[in-house]
């Protein structure tokens, strides 16, 4: 397995080994430069290269190609074009030009915009990113040449998720670059971002995925009544995988491995039916696109084998949700992680002020970090006992924890805690050297050994955000560091000083405890430490005075530009709620209450053809279970009317923030009034009666 491992590992991938192949020396040379060194793409090499990669990928099967983009739905899109070019004598040749590869131009007003496009304004055009290697995707369409490009309007502005990750990884690797070269690292050309997600999900069995329109619909179950046994016993988390998720899991690899994703790490998470893939880390544009590669693929892959992959991040109500851990640290082309401690954290210099500056950009821009991680799914997830609450903070250890209480209260660290060995008791078993600092799973931006792990973003983004938002936040507060200690005259002082005065200031942003603990979120509070509940709190963030002024200094988003983003995220949350508010409707009204009448029927029948047969017959069990049921039936029923009413309402609202106040405020609360007698209910009716499967063949019959 090994070998063949080794063989088919990126066999679907035009990455440097192919293009070294099939490339000129020269023509290699130069793309090369514009991959590692973000020089400028030198246009007259696009001809030479789309023909090689043409030639490549027809010889692996390929007929169409497609320019694969990122636009502000969250997922993937594309229009596939063939390779066919007719000829004077009726027959055809394969062509791939070089404007073929560096431009497309789809349709740019039906994808979300934010009011950069209209119907009538529809030109839209990608852009080829050749830091991103194009693959092949076999499917029942075929075998695809697919190529990563950025999306933009006519008129210039981002329509996507990749452009401002781009933007975002140049500003911080131009600043981090200056903080180097004042540490005398001239050698020094560029830094990356390093990104691995945690990916967790669900799968369930297909044919009962078919039955429930709210799965189908919206990703997520609007009804349901807890089984005896959810997950309480901790038997599912890292238990042993089964043989039809195994095999699952199997063909996943392997059309992962094909496309260069690196799939490492596979289990079953927490929730029954609940599992996880992490690849290993690569540069954060890269990792965003296999992320989604792996999305894509986990659905595709999940239909073969009769499954169903749920990535909504809270698709059962009382088990735990899914998110999408999100591992950030900074490597320098000489091949250095520059949030590494070392061995002796508190001598580390260089890693003192990168982690200065870390904890600076989270205290400061938290709004944003909170924003850059919304979805309607989440507000279910954030704050719950699987998920870090919605306070940003950041957890250190407690070895970095002291080093930092030295500086502030000293000015200077002069020891850091050690790891030490760790016997466990049992003379056949190995002595472990442990890490000088436990883990804290309850904090949302958390310090990991040599990076950092933001555990808010959800199972179902895309990643492009987040890690948009981190870069540029730390690239802002590393310019102005760079810009002052550039101007020292005495740089070992000047940083020291630096070091302290950033940590005292910034100090309040760092918390160690449980995170889920009601004395945090009040101790939070006094700390001036922002508690953004929910998606339409956080969207505000995005249009600040200060958003606008971090984000246009380094070139990342027009003033234009965020305003576009927020208009989509409210849209999106109340395009969302609506759905699942008609959806609920729907199933309330033509399943849930037919099959509840047919149930009191029978009881009623049953109670009169008894009373019939034996009159003194005690038929006090049926009449009481008939008092009950038809008493949740009111409710039930009166509930459907008043939620048909606010979805009503919400139809005439005005577009915008005043629409997704409405549907958090008035909608919602009217969905968990009509969702808590149908649970109930779920309980009581003949389960043969039941319409839709339940959560216990849901999660429990794969």
């Amino acid at each position: 397995m090994s070998e063949k491992l080794t063989e088919i590992f990126a066999i679907d991938v035009f990455n440097e080994a192919r293009m070294a192949e099939r490339l000129p020396k020269k023509t290699y040379a130069a793309l090369k430069k514009t991959i590692e060194n973000g020089e400028d793409l030198d246009p007259s090499i696009a001809e030479v290269v789309a023909n090689a990669m043409k030639d490549w990928a027809i010889e692996r099967g390929a007929t169409h190609y497609t320019h694969w983009f990122q636009p502000m739905t969250g997922i993937t899109a594309e229009k596939h074009d063939s390779f066919i070019s007719p000829t004077d004598d009726g027959k055809i040749i394969m062509e791939f030009s070089g404007k073929e590869l560096v431009k497309g131009e789809p349709d740019a007003s039906s994808f979300p915009s934010g009011g950069l496009r209209a119907t009538f304004e529809a030109r839209g055009y990608t852009a080829w990113d050749c830091t991103s290697p194009a693959f092949l995707r076999e499917d029942s369409a075929g075998v695809t040449l697919c190529i990563p490009t950025a999306f933009c309007s006519y008129t210039g502005e981002a329509l996507d998720m990749k452009t401002p990750l781009l933007r975002s990884m140049e500003a911080i690797s131009t600043q981090a670059v200056r903080i180097l070269k004042l540490f005398g690292h001239h050698d020094v050309k560029n830094v990356t971002t390093s990104v691995g997600p945690e990916q967790e999900y669900f799968l369930i069995d297909k044919e009962k995925y078919m039955k429930r329109p709210d799965l189908i619909f919206t990703g997520r179950t609007l009804f349901g009544a807890m089984p005896p046994k959810g997950q309480e016993m901790e038997d599912h988390y890292y238990g042993c995988i089964k043989e039809k998720i195994g095999t699952f899991m199997r063909e996943l690899n392997n059309e992962l491995w094909k496309m260069g994703v690196t799939a490492k790490t596979q289990h079953n998470e927490v929730a029954p039916a609940q599992h996880e893939l992490a690849p290993i880390y690569t540069s954060a544009n890269i990792a965003s696109d296999h992320n989604q590669l792996i999305m894509e693929c986990m659905k595709r892959v999940a239909n073969h084998h009769g499954l169903a992959c749920l990535l909504h991040e809270k698709p059962f109500a009382g088990v735990n949700g899914s998110g999408k851990h999100n591992n950030w640290s900074l490597i320098t082309n000489t091949g250095k992680n520059l949030l590494d401690p070392g061995k002796t954290p508190h001598e580390n210099i260089q890693f003192l002020l990168m982690l200065s500056a870390v904890l600076k950009a989270v205290d400061l821009h938290g709004d944003l970090l909170r924003v850059s991680a919304v979805t309607p799914g989440n507000d279910h997830r954030l704050g719950a006992d699987e998920a870090p609450p919605a306070i940003i903070s950041v957890f250190v250890g407690s070895q970095l924890e002291d080093v930092i209480n030295q500086l502030i209260e000293t000015g200077e660290a002069k020891s850091s805690k050690e790891g030490g060995r760790l016997n466990i008791g049992v003379h056949s078993l190995p002595e472990l050297y442990k890490d000088a600092t436990d883990r804290n799973r309850t904090s949302p931006f958390a310090f990991t050994g040599n990076k950092f792990e933001f555990r808010m973003v959800a199972s179902s983004m895309s990643i492009a955000m987040a890690n948009t938002v981190i870069n540029t936040i730390v690239a802002d507060v590393l310019c102005e560091m760079a810009d002052e200690l550039e101007k020292a005259e005495n740089f070992d002082l000047a940083v020291h000083d630096l070091i302290k005065k950033t940590l005292t200031e910034h100090s309040r942003i760092v918390f160690n405890g449980n995170g889920y603990a009601q004395a945090w979120t009040e101790e939070a509070e006094r700390r001036g430490l922002p508690n953004i509940k929910n998606m339409v709190e956080a969207i505000p963030a995005l249009t600040t005075d200060k958003a606008v002024d971090i984000f246009g200094k380094h070139h990342i988003f027009t003033p234009v530009e965020l305003h576009s983003r927020a208009e989509v995220l409210y849209e999106s949350y109340s395009k969302a709620i609506n759905i699942e508010a008609k959806t609920m409707i729907s199933m309330a009204s033509v399943q849930y209450i037919p099959a509840v009448i047919a149930y009191t029927k029978q009881l009623a029948d049953s109670i009169n053809a008894i009373k019939s047969a034996v009159p003194d017959a005690d038929v006090q069990v049926q009449t009481e279970l008939l008092r009950e049921t038809t008493a949740f039936l009111s409710k039930a029923d009166t509930a459907l009317k008043k939620l048909k009413s606010v979805v009503n309402e919400a139809s005439l609202m005005e577009k915008g923030a005043a629409e997704a106040i409405f549907f958090r405020d008035k909608v919602i609360p009217a969905m968990e009034d009509l969702r808590a007698p149908i649970d109930a209910l779920e309980l009581i009716v003949d389960k043969n009666l039941w319409p839709v499967p339940t959560y216990g063949d849901l999660l429990f019959e794969v």
